[in-house]
């Protein structure tokens, strides 16, 4: 019979629980409270040790809890559930489940406080077979109806892609809470159901329930998979209702998803509105406006949180030298570069693929190669990247023997990758290789070629003179061709002079692009070089009518760090007369050295 303790013993015990629940400032005030414990022989104190793991896990040193957890002669439930969450959150899943598995044989019965846990360990581990025998479990143990309970294997079901199963728990939940409805609708986000998610949260609207603010941020993310901006305004206007829009959680998400959707107008509003913005927030905006083709914008903004000491990290990197990218901006990209650890260049492949897509697109393959030979962790996207820098470079053949290497260390190569093989075929114009590349795709790779596989491919055979070919490969492609396949075809017209075959392309293109000034202005000059001024006429007022107006140029280019934008016929930049007047002496020594301007095909 044990024995009751004495006074002292209490007296002691009530000591350090006074001084843990004082906290820690570090691992090693923590250590020296646990020695403290044991030089008071009160190490066998169920109640104090459970408190002194749970505040270990809090340091993430899983390695010292297991220390303390194995002394412990006779642990009670208490103390293997403080061990199987604190595996849990510290992401030791593979551990968590032998620690349950250890917890099972030495006869303890897992109770609602247990199942939570080694249910998400199984979910996060695909462990499907665990997941069904624990839920046999909780039906015999009479927890089927605990909520928190059912919501874990709601999550588990949807992970390992049973969705129906995951409804059918969730559906005999009597008492539903929003994190349960949460797990249903992450579920249907999981499988790609994006549609069958923001209908869920519409059901979730009808009951009593407030969702919150990670509800929310899920459903968004729905609408952003969707592109469906007007959900994402219905849900928008919820938000304000609800008064969720100064949340920063909310607020970035209805950044990320008008960005993404395309409308970077609202997009900025929000953004505008957020008083206090976190990085993630910066990231979002900037990240929205390198995706929408609107480079100078995402330097300005970036400019801007630099001007308020926010320090970026490697994310808002990534979406500033994507910017850099599309503004030619080598040197402005660089100094960006000096801003984050240089650590995570070679470490992260997001951020170093970024930085070779910069150095190759600028022309600088000697840092691109640099870079990725740095790279410790190299995925199939930064073999993409160096590939298709390479190929864009010129230097085709190189590209061929990295794609021959990706097949050797069993990455499995996507669409992307041919699209950087085919891009490399059409500039080198390498027909032949180009054709056993598409057709190994499906024949070899079993992937389905995309539109944009025949757009390369229409532009491959057209460089070549194939136009023929390459007009009967759009006839043959299994889906609509867009307007950058059509594109593809213009252009070949244009080198190869064909006239009759563009006149046809044009029309096409009207059709699929009627705001597009440059289609309009290019089949009017095709009228009037075949003499056909009718219907060049008929051209000219049908953008009149329609309020169609010509754009204007734009190019950019970068000195000492800054990035100069220019219109045509503009005069806003200090230095334009000189400028204009060098360009006057360029065109003067080009006239006397016999270049005769291509006006065909200009307004």
């Amino acid at each position: 019979m044990q024995s009751r303790p004495t006074y002292p013993s209490m007296s002691k015990g009530l000591e350090i629980k006074k001084l843990i629940l004082q906290g820690f400032n570090s691992f090693r005030h923590l250590k020296h409270v646990h020695a403290h414990i044991l030089r008071l022989s009160l190490c066998q104190d169920n109640y104090l040790l459970n408190m002194i793991l749970r505040y270990s896990f809090d340091f993430s040193d899983t390695n010292y809890t297991r220390l303390v957890f194995h002394q412990i002669k006779q642990p009670n439930i208490f103390l293997w559930n403080t061990m199987i969450r604190g595996l849990v959150s510290n992401d030791c899943f593979d551990d968590a489940v032998e620690f349950y598995s250890l917890m099972r044989s030495e006869g303890f019965l897992p109770n609602n406080f247990t199942f939570p846990f080694v249910l998400k360990a199984c979910a996060r581990l695909l462990d499907m077979q665990l997941g069904v025998k624990i839920h046999t479990l909780v039906v015999k143990a009479g927890f089927d109806y605990d909520v928190f309970v059912n919501t874990s294997l709601v999550c588990l079901y949807a992970k390992c892609g049973f969705l129906e199963d995951a409804h059918k728990v969730f559906d005999d939940i009597p008492e539903k809470n929003v994190v349960s409805w949460t797990a249903i609708i992450s579920g249907y986000i999981g499988v790609g159901k994006s549609r069958e998610a923001i209908d869920m949260f519409r059901r979730l609207l009808e009951t009593n329930l407030v969702p919150d603010s990670f509800t929310v941020v899920r459903v968004l993310s729905a609408c952003t998979q969707l592109g469906d901006i007007n959900c994402g305004e219905w849900i928008h206007k919820w938000i304000m209702e609800m008064g969720m829009v100064r949340n920063v959680f909310v607020a970035t998400s209805l950044v990320d998803m008008y960005a993404k959707c395309g409308n970077m107008g609202k997009a900025r509003g929000v953004f505008d509105g957020i008083p206090e913005k976190d990085i993630v927030t910066w990231g979002a905006m900037i990240q929205g406006y390198a995706l929408n083709e609107l480079p100078r914008e995402a330097m300005d903004l970036f400019l801007q949180m630099q001007r308020e000491n926010v320090k970026p990290d490697c994310y808002t990197v990534v979406g500033v030298l994507s910017a850099c990218t599309r503004l030619g901006a080598l040197e402005l990209g660089e100094w960006a570069t000096g801003l984050v650890d240089r650590n995570e260049f070679s470490c992260n492949p997001v951020v170093g693929t970024a930085l070779i897509d910069l150095y190759a697109k600028c022309g600088n393959l000697a840092r691109a190669w640099e870079v990725f030979k740095g790279m410790k962790e190299k995925d199939r996207v930064v073999w993409n990247a160096i590939i298709s820098g390479l190929a864009m470079n010129g230097y085709v053949k190189i590209s061929f023997g990295l794609f021959g290497q990706v097949e050797k260390i069993g990455i499995k190569p996507d669409g992307n990758t041919f699209i950087g093989l085919l891009c490399g075929c059409t500039h080198a114009g390498l027909v032949d290789e180009g054709m056993q590349y598409f057709n190994s795709m499906d024949r070899v790779f079993s992937l389905i070629p995309t539109v944009e596989h025949y757009g390369c491919m229409v532009d491959l055979l057209g460089r070549a003179g194939l136009l023929d070919e390459a007009h009967q490969m759009i006839r043959n492609m299994p889906m609509e061709a867009n307007a950058i396949v059509w594109g593809a075809l213009l252009g070949a017209c244009r080198i190869h002079r064909d006239t009759q075959l563009a006149e046809l392309v044009l029309k096409q293109l009207i059709e699929l692009e009627p705001w597009n000034s440059g289609n309009y202005v290019l089949l009017s000059n095709i009228y009037s070089t075949n003499l056909k001024w009718d219907e060049a006429a008929k051209i000219r007022l049908s953008m009149n009518e329609k309020g169609i107006q010509k754009s204007p140029g734009c190019s950019w280019i970068e000195v000492d760090g800054i990035v100069h934008e220019f219109l045509v016929g503009d005069k806003y930049h200090p230095l334009s007369e000189k400028i204009y007047a060098n360009l006057d002496e360029l065109t003067k020594k080009m006239k006397v050295a016999g270049y005769i301007p291509t006006t065909s095909y200009v307004l």
